[in-house]
């Protein structure tokens, strides 16, 4: 069967076993704490956008969300049968460096059709510096009147010189779901960027607020 709300060729019984497989086996080598899920609409197209500290935050990601999800992923990853596997799931391959519309044009079917898209504006792994961020997001939530929902994650990222932790806290904190603004053309589009990588910005400082005053025992090994 497939899923209306995810690419073409995805399978909606697949789609629930890697949720199931994200909210297990992924997360199992952690302590997760999920702040403010509840801030996660249910319904109608959305352009989910979050920092990026290491390979493991798209699928903890993935298995926090009530819904399906189409994440926009670097093509190196669809090769064999986990390219085969997040295909089916609805994960849409992105050559990052690189001019195509393809994938963008497919994200936006998903979104046009209720769904939502997931897209991590740094483009490549970074410490949370939004500075880089890319239209991409922006463009999606304007091309297709979705709302943009900003999540802020830390603790996947393991710190320089250190060797593996034992199941280390990972925070995630959910932000309010905004609209962007519906100013056309260039100008309106880097207006919407700037709102973009403003709630991010905002929401990664809100959770290291957080981490900074959970008490010391609950605290060790959080930040990352």
């Amino acid at each position: 069967m497939s899923a209306i709300d995810l690419p073409e060729g995805s399978s909606s019984k697949l789609a629930r076993v890697g949720r199931l497989i994200a909210t297990t086996v992924v997360r199992l080598p952690y302590r997760v704490r999920i702040h403010h899920a509840e801030r996660i609409p249910r319904t109608g197209p959305l352009v989910l956008v979050a920092n990026h500290s290491s390979l493991v935050d798209g699928p903890l990601l993935y298995g926090m969300l009530p819904r399906n999800a189409a994440f926009l992923i670097k093509t190196e990853l669809f090769r064999g049968a986990l390219g085969w596997f997040l295909r089916r799931i609805g994960q849409i391959p992105v050559r990052r460096g690189e001019p195509d519309r393809t994938p963008l044009l497919a994200a936006v079917r998903v979104l046009r059709s209720g769904g939502l898209v997931g897209v991590f504006p740094e483009g490549t792994r970074g410490d949370g510096d939004m500075s880089n961020a890319q239209h991409g997001a922006a463009w999606l939530a304007r091309t297709s009147g979705a709302q943009v929902l900003p999540v802020a994650c830390r603790g996947t990222r393991r710190p320089e010189g250190r060797g593996r932790r034992l199941l280390p806290r990972v925070d995630v904190l959910f932000g309010e779901p905004v609209a962007l603004p519906a100013a056309k053309g260039r100008a309106g589009l880097t207006a919407a960027t700037d709102q973009v990588r403003a709630e991010l910005v905002g929401l990664i400082a809100e959770l290291d607020r957080l981490i900074s005053d959970a008490p010391e025992d609950d605290a060790r090994g959080m930040r990352a």
